[in-house]
């Protein structure tokens, strides 16, 4: 399917299903990841608590697991409801935000990928850390390029087959044996917090939808950096760039 047509599809199936995703992130990021949701139709819901987390885990279309601000009792709220979500035969997506950096979330990260993701999205730092292979990083920021970071994803999704998605100024998306690339986007969108981390919650929400994995991921990366492309052009600066991308999210279907 055509890029624009297969992104157009997707969209779509993000407004006519508005898939529930269960979103365990980062609390720098709920209300923007939860916005970022809404604005392309899907139902993000922020449910923690190790009890209720593992319940809603079995009910909702789609998980992420996001390790930003990670604490032991989140991690163990964290691995129970990826095992519900896993039983319940639901999808879930690992963002391993600055894994390869701090110890605690790098073994934790490590110990759940046997977990069996449906996807796992992250910059090139974190996706050679979590491939087990050197790499750059300040906090949660890559001095790695995405290109160099390809082999690592094409082994780690060969090793948990998963769909790799390794995102910085091109994406790239990868099953192990297929590979996607992404462009666009603009650098505003790494001076906003959040962009990354509410791309991985629609990664996570994108494979729960019908058809190929690889071709949803990379249709959802797609989204995300036309309605970056697009807030751009009706922004000055951080502030009113958030909003811009927001409405831009929520007006795609006119510039698909």
């Amino acid at each position: 399917m055509q890029s624009d047509l297969l992104d157009l599809h997707v969209l779509h199936l993000f407004r006519t299903r508005s898939p529930l995703t269960h979103c365990m992130t980062n609390d720098v990021v709920q209300t923007f990841t939860a916005n970022v949701l809404l604005a392309l139709g899907a139902s993000p819901a922020m449910v923690v608590e190790a009890e209720e987390a593992e319940q809603f885990a079995a009910l909702a279309d789609a998980l992420l697991i996001n390790v930003g601000t990670l604490t032991a009792p989140r991690a163990q709220a964290m691995r129970r409801a990826i095992e519900c979500a896993v039983a319940a035969g639901k999808p879930w997506t690992l963002d391993p935000v600055a894994v390869g950096g701090l110890a605690f979330r790098t073994r934790f990260c490590h110990q759940i990928l046997s977990l069996k993701p449906a996807a796992i999205r992250g910059n090139a730092s974190e996706i050679l850390a979590l491939a087990g292979m050197s790499a750059g990083g300040r906090g949660v920021d890559s001095t790695d390029t995405a290109a160099s970071a390809l082999p690592a994803a094409q082994a780690l999704a060969r090793q948990t087959h998963a769909i790799v998605a390794v995102t910085g100024e091109v994406d790239y998306i990868t099953d192990g044996q297929r590979t996607l690339s992404i462009s666009g986007g603009h650098p505003l969108m790494t001076r906003v917090v959040g962009t990354g981390c509410a791309l991985s919650a629609v990664v996570a929400a994108s494979c729960s939808l019908p058809g190929d994995r690889l071709d949803n991921v990379s249709a959802a990366c797609a989204l995300i950096k036309r309605a970056g492309s697009a807030a751009v052009a009706q922004s000055h600066g951080p502030g009113s760039f958030t909003s811009a991308f927001l409405d831009a999210l929520y007006t795609l279907e006119a510039q698909v």
